[in-house]
């Protein structure tokens, strides 16, 4: 059984800290809060975000894709 690529997914809060974003959960958390992140060029706060391959994550003035590698 294959799992169909549309329901493949990873947290908004687990990708910055696949980035490098360093500190402990909560400190991520108060990051995304922050509305310092943006996804595909919005603002958001959601720390659960769900992020599909393709989308864009700006944090810092730096933009990163979320590769499908990353995907579970």
């Amino acid at each position: 059984m294959t799992q169909d690529i549309s329901t493949k997914y990873v947290e908004l809060n687990t990708f910055l800290r696949i980035i490098g974003i360093e500190g402990t959960g909560g400190k991520v958390k108060l990051i995304i809060r922050s509305g310092i992140v943006k996804v595909n060029g919005e603002i958001e706060t959601r720390n659960k975000r769900k992020l599909k391959a393709g989308d864009v994550v700006e944090y810092l003035g730096k933009e990163h894709i979320v590769k499908e590698e990353l995907i579970r």
